[in-house]
């Protein structure tokens, strides 16, 4: 059995990416062949910059989940380049498209594409292109962001056509830029990346968008409920006695009840957080630290 997910090469690694990478991750401890495609050709199709610069930030990206967890010698990472310029891949790729409506395939592209008046044709091409991928990798298991379910809809529906199988789709759910506004993108700005420095860690917590008693599109409690929660099995709140004392949390539902009814005030969930993913990090830091090569693939820009 082979699950796989697709990267766009494009900037910083932060905690959007890092859940599915920790899902992969738990589907390869269960004994699942795992295949990371590192998308060149779909990110150079969503003009994110020249195929040598994509390229680079791929190899930075590859290093980046491995020290989230990945096992290297159990993940095989792929350029799309590898085999989606090959003739019998673009031959699948027109059959789908044949059998696709304009509307179904606009519907299917990334979110900032969707929404633009006049996409380039390359734009719609890209979610066909993604739908073919499951079935010349082979995979059974397809793991994904929840923006992705449109996509994994035409890969379930138009792939038997081609004769191939139908996957099975594992979606995790988006995560809110520390703006609160937008999901976290590398794009915009509004993200931590997985190897930020401690110090850099705290300062965006600490300016992050955390309304007191609203726990829906709050970033700080989303990213402990997803990140702290999950890696750790608890939140510890340090705060003075007179401010209610220590606390430990110890699932999403209590962190929420006290949010809302405003027993957590909203700079000691923010200290908390971010003392929390300071600790969960480390090992990424650490890897960076062992590995210098490593260190020269960091991107100086976003794509």
């Amino acid at each position: 059995m082979v699950a796989y997910c697709g990267y766009e090469p494009s900037g910083k690694i932060h905690f959007g990416h890092a859940l599915t990478i920790r899902k992969l991750a738990d589907i390869q401890t269960a004994g699942v062949q795992v295949i990371v495609l590192l998308a060149d050709l779909h990110a150079y199709l969503n003009d994110k910059g020249k195929l040598e610069e994509i390229r680079r930030v791929a190899e930075y990206n590859r290093h980046c989940f491995i020290a989230l967890g990945l096992d290297p010698k159990r993940t095989e990472f792929l350029f799309g380049s590898d085999f989606q310029l090959k003739p019998e891949f673009m031959m699948d790729v027109l059959r789908m498209a044949t059998d696709t409506t304009l509307l179904r395939a606009r519907r299917s592209m990334a979110e900032i594409a969707r929404h633009l008046e006049d996409p380039d044709v390359a734009q719609v091409l890209y979610p066909l292109m993604q739908a073919v991928d499951m079935a010349h990798l082979n995979i059974d298991i397809a793991v994904g962001g929840i923006d992705q379910r449109k996509v994994h809809m035409v890969a379930r529906e138009k792939l038997p056509a081609l004769g191939r199988k139908k996957p099975v789709c594992v979606h995790m759910p988006l995560l809110h830029g520390l703006d609160g506004a937008a999901k976290m993108s590398s794009s915009k700005g509004n993200f931590i990346a997985i190897d930020d420095e401690p110090s850099v860690i705290r300062e965006k917590i600490m300016k992050a968008f955390c309304p007191p008693k609203i726990v829906k599109d709050n970033p700080v409690v989303e990213y402990a409920e997803h990140m702290v929660l999950p890696a750790a099995n608890k939140l510890e709140i340090q705060r003075e006695a007179r401010h209610g004392g220590p606390l430990e949390i110890n699932d999403a539902a209590e962190l929420r009840k006290l949010y809302e009814t405003g027993k957590l005030h909203p700079t000691d969930l923010k200290a908390a957080v971010a003392e929390a993913l300071v600790q969960m990090l480390a090992p990424v830091r650490e890897y960076f630290e062992k590995h210098p090569d490593a260190r020269l693939t960091r991107p100086s820009k976003v794509l």
